[in-house]
């Protein structure tokens, strides 16, 4: 989290976590504040965030949702990239399939919705066949949080911040959490988490955007280059769900190493493959340094967007829209089809409640949950 929202989240300073704020006054910049709706009578909006260069990324208090992200393309030309809708209705629907997106408690899978912490074992909320995806019924994409704007000189952030009552889809512990959205005047969108508990729990929090650099909508996204910076992934069962193996990428359809169309190789004849219908699986990234370090680089080379992802995380979920069908209609009427958007979620492992190999996702009272995502975005020369 930037050091301005820390100290404004440390001192205390809430008088603003009403979903009533003005837009603040400020002529160096703007945030807009946009009616976007109710749900269960609270009222939603979207809120604009706008650089000098005119990158654009438009949030709404409803799930913590990146409604749209506008960036240029080599000519100069804006669009938007991320897969969405254009009304509250929509996403409130239950086939939404987390567009844009901020997940938790626990984003990705928990086997059987069942894990033990400190010998007592939880029950969570199942929805994804015998599994809990994603926060479970009701998670943090489904929920309407309080909102703080704040501006600088050069970035402009919208917090947002949530408390979910201790058994909320089975998770123990009162969990705070507070989100940060952060639109720099270097083209860069970040994302700072922070979380506390008052009493031992898991959490495992991330953003859940399709994107498609050619534009929201523009057809698939096989021909868009990927550079993934791990050398392992975590295989999966029938179920999706992590064997606990950490498996080379080397000689596999999983070596992102280096840049590879996306397309290139996923109807390889391969077992994992076939599991997921494409790419859905956990890669385990090389950390080289503490604090945010690359994890992806992709080109779209027909616009000549590019868009590195940085974080502070261990593994990243890379999923290629296989479950989109065309029967979800986005923005302007698009039929968003068979892999036209792709996901990077920046994550703890999948499952890491159940597999002790994995690295922890335990959050104890005194502690904070800290994690830190960036997207930059720039233009092939």
């Amino acid at each position: 989290m930037n050091t301005h929202t820390a100290g404004l989240i440390a001192g205390g300073i809430f008088s603003c976590l009403l979903l009533g704020c003005n837009r603040t006054q400020d002529t160096r910049t703007t945030i807009v504040k946009t009616p976007f709706g109710v749900v269960n009578g609270q009222e939603v909006s979207v809120y604009t965030l706008k650089n000098k260069q005119g990158v654009e990324a438009r949030i709404t208090n409803y799930g913590g949702i990146l409604v749209s992200l506008r960036v240029p393309d080599r000519s100069g030309r804006f669009a938007d990239i991320v897969l969405g809708y254009d009304s509250l209705s929509q996403y409130v629907k239950n086939n939404n399939p987390y567009f844009g997106a901020l997940i938790g408690r626990y984003a990705n899978r928990i086997a059987h919705g069942r894990f033990s912490l400190n010998g007592i074992e939880y029950t969570l909320a199942v929805n994804n066949g015998a599994n809990a995806l994603h926060g479970g019924l009701k998670g943090f994409d489904k929920v309407v949080w309080n909102v703080i704007e704040r501006i600088g000189i050069e970035q402009k952030s919208l917090v947002l911040s949530y408390t979910s009552p201790d058994g909320e889809e089975g998770y123990p512990g009162r969990l705070s959490v507070t989100v940060s959205y952060t639109l720099s005047d270097n083209d860069e969108l970040r994302i700072d988490y922070l979380a506390t508990s008052n009493a031992p729990t898991v959490i495992n929090l991330t953003h859940h955007s399709y994107f498609n650099l050619a534009g929201a909508g523009s057809g698939n996204i096989l021909g868009h280059e990927l550079m993934l910076n791990a050398d392992g992934f975590t295989p999966i069962d029938e179920g999706l769900i992590p064997t606990g193996e950490i498996r080379p990428i080397t000689g596999t359809p999983f070596d992102f190493t280096t840049p590879t169309p996306i397309g290139q190789r996923i109807a390889a004849d391969n077992e994992q493959l076939k599991r997921a219908g494409g790419y859905d699986h956990n890669f385990v990234l090389n950390r080289t340094r503490a604090g945010l370090d690359l994890a992806a680089r992709v080109v779209e080379k027909g616009s000549g967007r590019v868009m590195e992802v940085l974080t502070t995380e261990p593994g990243l979920q890379f999923y290629t829209g296989n479950f989109l069908d065309g029967s979800n209609i986005g923005k302007g009427g698009m039929s968003y089809k068979f892999r036209f958007g792709f996901c990077l979620e920046t994550q703890h492992f999948p499952d890491a409640p159940n597999q002790p190999m994995f690295p922890t996702t335990v959050l104890n009272p005194g502690q904070e949950y800290r994690s830190s995502t960036v997207y930059r975005f720039s233009v092939l020369k």
